[in-house]
């Protein structure tokens, strides 16, 4: 017996997909934000020579790399109540999307930060800047163009972490297309639409990036 191809009811809940969507990217940038925030005071701790400060980081780091997203959610939403930490569903995801972020980007910037030539520090304090002014003004955004690249990768996979709200029923995209799919049994249809939007996304966002690179690009 064929299938036949009928997309008419997922275009009825189109709107559904785009509102799942819209929260998805919304997800990702605070997250990301956070996780950046977080990654930059781990990656500072990674090159620092105190082994109190560094092992810890290090640690943190390992840990998070190394344990499956989807777990962390699990855990942060069914687990933590059990010990006393209540979380919204769309806190818990935050909150861990964050920490799994932070992981990640303070590998990226700590690449970062050591690629930037010592003598940079040596001349703002040559000039009467101070340790944290020289670090604001000068490693951070210097650090921040040599790692675009890196960074539009981490920015695009955790986009599409974001999926895994759904394991939680956070109504992101991949919630709200299981639930036409459900609803409609039109399996092929709707995970083809909602493919075609996190391509399409995820293609915005590759190419925002790109541009990004090219405008803060230093010249040669």
């Amino acid at each position: 017996m064929g299938y036949t191809l009928n997309f008419a009811v997922v275009w009825r809940n189109f709107d559904q997909l785009l509102e799942g969507l819209a929260l998805s990217l919304g997800l990702a940038f605070v997250s990301i934000l956070i996780g950046a925030a977080i990654g930059l005071l781990v990656a500072f701790a990674l090159i620092a020579k105190s082994g109190w400060i560094k092992r810890p980081a290090a640690t943190y780091v390992t840990v998070i790399r190394n344990l499956p997203i989807l777990v962390l959610v699990l855990f942060a939403y069914f687990a933590l109540p059990q010990m006393g930490v209540r979380l919204g569903k769309l806190e818990s995801f935050v909150a861990v999307l964050s920490i799994y972020s932070g992981a990640y980007l303070a590998e990226v910037f700590r690449a970062g930060l050591i690629s930037i030539p010592k003598g940079l520090t040596e001349a703002g304090l040559a000039i009467g800047l101070t340790p944290m002014q020289i670090r604001t003004s000068i490693i951070v955004p210097l650090m921040l163009r040599n790692v675009l690249p890196s960074l539009s990768s981490t920015v695009i996979s955790l986009f599409k972490d974001t999926s895994l709200a759904a394991a939680i029923a956070v109504p992101e995209l991949t919630f709200e297309a299981r639930k036409i799919n459900v609803e409609s049994f039109r399996v092929i249809e709707t995970w083809i639409v909602a493919s075609g939007l996190y391509v399409a996304t995820c293609s915005v966002l590759a190419a925002l990036m790109r541009f990004a690179e090219r405008r803060l690009s230093v010249p040669r």
